[in-house]
Parts: C-alpha cells; structure tokens; sequence
C-alpha cells in the first residue's frame, strides 16, 4: 500500500496540531511554514479531516485550526481513511484464488491493525525523540 502526499501531509497536519494541543487554534499558515508545505494544498487536505470531525475550525483574528479530540484519541488509520479512503494494499475479488485472497485480506488486516493502533500522541513522541525536519513512516 503506498500513501499518497495526501495522507502524508495530512499526518503531517494533525501531528503539528497534536504536538501544540491546547495552546488554541493554530493558524494553517504557521502550519505551511513549519514545514516547508504548500498553504494551498494544505486548506484542501483539511476540509476533509474538519468534515470527519478530526479537527475543529475558530474564525476570526486569532483563529486557525485545532483538534476536535485529544491526540491520543486520534489514530493514524483515522487520518488515513479520511484522506486515503479504504485500507487495501490491492483490490480483489471473491473470485480471485482462495490463497491468494486469504493472503491480501491478512495484509490488509495488519497495516489496518498497525494504523489504528498508532495514535497521534505515539508520533508526536516518537517524532521528538528524533530529527524533526521529516517525518518518515514504517509500517
């Protein structure tokens, strides 16, 4: 299964907003910044993650974006569903071989079972514990 930039800079996103969890609404700009990222491409990549209920939106001023939950409530197969639809390394059929799709279905379970075991707070952890600039995800 590869992930596309949309799911990459939409973790991105929502582990920048984790990671500032409760210091108000960060404004997209800052978030653009931080990253070296495309302001544009970003406000596309969080209508989706704001319709889902992933992030909460504050007009005005002093408004930007925030968490709609506590990050540790957050998993990454959340973000990635939104943004990715469906987790399936391939598409097959019930007519495919019987092997063939017992072997897919059970590769699809583990990457399903690794995202929605990895919460925001897990990355932001592991993120500081490490270089900061990228951020690079095994699974």
């Amino acid at each position: 299964m590869k992930i596309s930039t949309k799911g990459r800079y939409g973790l991105t996103i929502m582990m920048d907003l984790a990671s500032r969890f409760g210091q108000g609404p960060i404004p997209l700009k800052r978030v653009a910044e931080r990253h070296d990222l495309s302001e544009h491409y970003l406000e596309q990549l969080i209508a989706p993650l704001r319709n889902a209920g992933l992030v909460r939106s504050i007009r005005g001023a002093y408004g930007g974006y925030k968490l709609a939950k506590a990050p540790e409530e957050i998993t990454a197969g959340d973000i990635i569903r939104v943004l990715e639809g469906p987790i399936s390394p391939v598409e097959f059929t019930d007519e495919d071989n019987p092997a063939r799709r017992d072997l897919w279905k059970r590769i699809r379970d583990a990457i399903a079972t690794e995202l929605d075991s990895t919460t925001l707070t897990m990355l932001i952890q592991f993120n500081s514990d490490g270089n900061n600039e990228n951020y690079m995800f095994y699974i």
